[in-house]
């Protein structure tokens, strides 16, 4: 116990050989030194977390997510243990409020740092969800892109297409109702169009020669078609349309599982949003209020340092700096007095010297 004790000691920034003289101090600072640790422990969590998604797929991701969430978490932590201990508790109440104004804005920052990767762990399954959806809308919206400017490169092609698809349903539908007229002819069917008369007659035949001809301008014209469909096919596998294809779930689930940590803090953005674009309350304030629970602990070192009352340990540091400082102050005049008696000694020993040279010369 003692040597945790020390341990969270030195996080809280205080001198311990003095703390050790004022055990009613000591758990105080024991709980100070615990938020500073907690909170770089926090910090390189969320580091570690926000570099593993940027090396993500790397042999070395775990390595690099390893080596800058402990760098990052050291760098938390000193700062916090910095920002803590300079908190000068002999001072009024408006001073300290003063010295802490920017400390406390810096701690809100750092907050907001470190808060977001774990946002985004806690949040994974949600972004996922979006990412799908984001992911599809934009693979079909390049496709619908890619189709909307090959439609207007080729417009004169796909126009005689069109045209020529038109007339070939217009003529193997005309085709197919004749061919009915002239079997109704040849079995005695009456209509309006037909006579009634059961048999192969003139009527037939020459109905029949018509319609072996249409089939005949039908299979040119089918033909032509085909040319036409097999060039708008090349064209479209030249430019890449039948390369482009919307994602399937596998696909989907590949893609989001490599995800980028802009994508990923982008979907955690969205997620305030429904896909109407009207705001969900509910998520966004999970997010909102889970960001704040993060910044209100790495405040949490500044704020407690500063609801503390001033204790012994506070007033016998006062005391150790004056003594300090009045030493510091000793220690100037010592040795304004030694050099200015150096000087004087120096001084006396040249005149006497140039004295002796001149003297000498004569």
């Amino acid at each position: 116990m003692n040597s945790i004790s020390r341990f969270f000691w030195f996080c809280s920034g205080v001198h311990i050989g003095t703390l050790e003289k004022h055990p009613t101090e000591h758990n105080k600072y024991i709980g100070i030194g615990a938020t500073i640790f907690f909170t770089g422990l926090f910090a390189a969590l969320s580091g570690g977390y926000a570099m593993y998604f940027v090396f993500k797929g790397d042999t070395a991701a775990v390595l690099f997510a390893l080596f800058f969430g402990l760098l990052w978490g050291l760098a938390i932590f000193n700062m916090d243990r910095y920002i803590v201990s300079s908190i000068d508790k002999n001072a009024s109440s408006a001073k300290q409020m003063l010295q802490a104004t920017p400390r406390i804005l810096l701690a809100i920052m750092i907050g907001m740092v470190i808060s977001r990767p774990l946002e985004l762990k806690i949040f994974d399954k949600e972004i996922k969800e979006r990412l799908k959806v984001s992911y599809m809308n934009n693979q079909r919206s390049k496709i619908d892109t890619l189709n909307g400017s090959f439609d207007k490169k080729y417009k004169i092609e796909l126009g005689k297409l069109k045209e020529a698809k038109a007339q070939r349903d217009s003529l193997e539908s005309g085709i197919k109702a004749d061919r009915q007229k002239l079997n109704f002819e040849i079995f005695g069917n009456k209509t309006t169009e037909t006579s009634g008369v059961m048999g192969y007659g003139p009527y037939a035949k020459r109905k029949e020669a018509e319609l072996k001809q249409r089939e005949q301008n039908l299979d040119t014209l089918s033909a032509d078609v085909r040319k036409l469909e097999q060039f708008v096919d090349d064209r479209k596998q030249f430019d890449g349309l039948m390369t482009e294809k919307l994602y399937t779930g596998k696909e989907l689930d590949s893609l989001t599982n490599i995800a980028g940590f802009a994508d990923r803090n982008w979907a955690l953005g969205q997620l305030s949003f429904n896909p109407n674009g009207t705001r969900d309350l509910n998520t966004s304030l999970a997010v909102t209020f889970i960001g704040l629970l993060f910044i209100f602990f790495e405040c949490l070192p500044v704020f407690v340092k500063m609801m503390s009352a001033r204790g012994s340990y506070d007033h016998a540091i006062a005391n150790l700096e004056e003594v300090q400082m009045h030493s510091s102050d000793k220690d100037k005049e010592f040795e304004t007095e030694v050099t200015d008696q150096v000087q004087e000694t120096r001084i006396s020993t040249e005149i006497e010297r140039r004295k002796q040279r001149i003297r000498t010369q004569e």
